[in-house]
């Protein structure tokens, strides 16, 4: 009976390990048919490839609306990103450390983002925008930007801050250590990786934006993803795969470093529970 048993549990771990694979080729092969394209000799996206260029590469690098697009992405995102870590870790601080009541509505508010439709987020941004005076500027779409990468920066916060030995701060301040010296020398170097994995996923979240961007931007402050978009809509340009694949590459990038950072915080979170 124990060797059936055993039969039949690697039998479901098989199954079940076959069901992941096939759900991760599912998600993943529709996005990495893309790359040859970028490679193809062809004046059009279609299979089978008629040859390998670099064509649609230089097309790109040396393209002054792909590369000024690039350059609005590169410029908007990290701007974003650093605005919105600031705020997301003050906002996880107070979550987490604060008492009040509505600490549960207020986490709600902040996160809204992030399930709310983002047409609608849209919307209300240009009509409260255009009060403002802040459509069509670059600091408009850093803020919108912003504000949509604030829920993942507080998530992850949150999360380390949960786990995170308030002893320490305490030890610290016995030492006379004021609250600012405290979290700047003490805690913010422990909780780092969570950090910096949130804003990893800020930034990524500005620099993938499409529909937020479409609402407030001008045409002078077109994004990558915005450039890739318009051209799709007007023509099927091959220099889409190639941008489309660059794009796949820095992605690929953020997740290995999110990875890196996910195990140094493993390594440095303590083995006695928090106090």
């Amino acid at each position: 009976m124990r060797q059936q048993g055993t039969l039949i549990l690697r039998l479901w771990k098989g199954l079940f390990n076959f069901y992941a694979a096939a759900v991760l080729l599912f998600l993943i092969v529709p996005v990495l048919t893309i790359v040859p394209l970028s490679f193809n000799a062809s004046s059009f996206l279609s299979y089978p490839l008629s040859g390998f260029s670099l064509r649609w590469y230089r097309t790109f690098f040396h393209s002054q609306e792909w590369l000024g697009a690039l350059g609005n992405s590169l410029l908007i995102a990290p701007l974003a990103t650093l605005l919105a870590t600031v705020l997301g870790v003050l906002a996880a601080t107070g979550l987490v450390r604060g008492e009040f009541r509505g600490k549960g509505v207020v986490m709600a508010i902040i996160i809204s983002p992030m399930v709310a439709p983002v047409v609608i987020i849209a919307v209300g941004m240009f009509f409260f925008f255009a009060r403002l005076s802040l459509l069509n500027s670059y600091l408009g779409l850093v803020l919108a930007h912003a504000l949509l990468g604030v829920p993942f920066v507080v998530i992850t916060v949150v999360a380390v801050l949960k786990s995170y030995d308030t002893s320490l701060s305490r030890a610290a301040a016995s030492l006379g250590a004021s609250p600012l010296r405290v979290f700047c020398k003490v805690t913010l170097p422990l909780i780092a990786p969570g950090v910096f994995s949130g804003a990893l996923f800020a930034f990524a979240a500005s620099f993938d934006e499409v529909v937020v961007t479409l609402f407030l931007a001008s045409p002078s402050q077109r994004t990558l993803p915005i450039q890739m978009f318009a051209g799709i809509r007007e023509n099927l340009d091959p220099t889409i795969a190639a941008a489309a694949s660059l794009m796949i590459g820095a992605s690929l990038a953020l997740l290995i470093v999110m990875e890196i950072l996910r195990r140094r915080g493993e390594k440095m979170r303590p083995s006695s529970p928090a106090n």
